[in-house]
């Protein structure tokens, strides 16, 4: 998975088997963690001997699948696709927390930390919640919660009162962390899986959520009560051609700036940022406030501190972009001294990524196929119908043959007596 943050002044990213980090600010060598070459999962004998023959998940290729950056900057944990789960700090320089490196039930589908940043929260595919402790990093995950469904997107309230859980099943459920047994409410309203999440910075009591089904929503979550709506293909420029009526935008990414102003919206595959202004004292909270075209379809974003927008994009000869807010528009800044850094530091490892593992659709396999079957019922039923009715015409049709010939003989035997 290709993906981007923000840790201080460091640019991070992950592609394919690593995890990049480089200063934007100052000229240090780049911060390079490689699954490929990390430590090994020790094998069970247990899985090995399973007697039901159906033995454990299949074997992993060290793919990094989530990360994330505590909120205050110096915490940076990764899980990937051979189930590890890494732990690093930042600052005064980078370094790796966990000695030995701990390891996940499930491959994990998302990871936070908490706002107190003393334990790292993961999601996983087969819909449970596990709790890793940052101050004993050696210590084992404990099971937390867990949904019908897979687990796709998750967030926290600023307060680490609440746990925010969203899923394939179109449901976002808010727990208490402590208690997770208590659910405090749904948010229930998408049409599709729920594929992102944010509680925005100085807005602590809303929480946006995007889906499979093209809509961002804002909600006030403890009640789970919708406040807002709206649906992005409405939002766009131009119409969408006949063959992409039906297509609905798959939201993959919510990100606000440090100031809460501004929240852009990311969609699968598509080559636009949708922007939106929050104002907790306006009628209209969540308003759309302008587009961003691209010069190729953006694989993630991320705002840095100064709030300016960056974005990685599926392109060998630009692959970074950042943005900058001026007047009521955003302006690319071509000639950024930390772009040039970051892109410099930054293109030899994406070089080496196949496009394949760039632009690969994370959502597509989700979308729920529905089957009609009254319609398939009606057209059958209203087949046999016509069919009967034809026999029918054609069975008086021909007793009316009969009836003619009969009544010809008849006569004809009465003429000849």
């Amino acid at each position: 998975m290709a993906a981007v943050g923000s840790c201080g002044e460091w640019f991070i990213s992950t592609c394919g088997k690593k995890l990049v980090a480089i200063h934007s600010k100052q000229d240090r060598e780049p911060f390079v963690f490689d699954c490929s070459s990390a430590e090994k999962k020790p094998k069970n004998p247990k899985e090995e001997n399973n007697s039901d023959g159906g033995g454990s998940e299949e074997t992993g290729s060290d793919k990094v699948l989530a990360f994330t950056v505590s909120s205050s900057g110096t915490l940076v944990a990764l899980t990937d696709d051979s189930k590890r789960l890494v732990l690093f700090r930042c600052e005064p320089s980078w370094q790796c927390v966990s000695i030995r490196h701990r390891w996940v039930v499930r491959r994990c589908t998302a990871l936070m930390f908490s706002q107190a940043e003393e334990e790292l929260i993961a999601t996983d595919k087969s819909g449970d919640v596990y709790s890793f402790s940052v101050v004993e990093p050696q210590r084992e995950g404990e099971l937390k919660m867990g949904h019908l469904s897979m687990l796709l997107a998750l967030s926290m309230s600023t307060d680490d009162k609440y746990i925010i859980t969203a899923d394939r099943d179109e449901k976002i459920r808010v727990s208490h962390l402590r208690s997770p047994y208590n659910i405090q409410s749904f948010c229930l309203g998408h049409q599709q899986f729920v594929s992102a999440l944010l509680v925005p910075p100085g807005h602590p009591h809303w929480l946006l959520s995007g889906s499979g089904d093209g809509t961002m929503k804002l909600w006030e979550y403890e009640s789970g009560t919708k406040l807002q709506s709206w649906d992005l293909k409405d939002l766009e420029e131009t119409p969408s051609s006949e063959g992409d009526k039906q297509k609905n935008p798959t939201v993959c990414r919510i990100s606000s700036s440090p100031d809460a102003h501004h929240v852009a919206v990311q969609c699968e595959r598509v080559s636009t940022l949708q922007f939106f202004t929050l104002d907790q004292e306006s009628e209209q909270k969540l308003a759309p406030h302008s587009r961003l075209s691209l010069p190729h379809c953006p694989l993630d974003m991320t705002f840095d501190s100064e709030g300016r927008l960056w974005v990685l994009m599926d392109s060998s000869d630009a692959p970074l972009q950042v943005y900058t807010h001026r007047g009521d528009s955003w302006e690319c800044d071509a000639e950024s001294p930390e772009l040039i850094r970051v892109t410099e530091a930054f293109r030899p490892h994406w070089e080496t990524l196949e496009a394949s593992a760039r632009s690969h659709n994370r959502f597509e396999h989700l979308y729920k196929v529905s089957f009609d079957n009254v319609t398939v019922y009606l057209q059958k039923k209203q087949q046999r119908l016509e069919e009967q009715q034809l026999k029918r015409g054609r069975g008086q049709q021909a007793n009316g043959n009969k009836k003619a010939k009969k009544t010809t003989s008849e006569s004809r035997s009465h003429s000849s007596s």
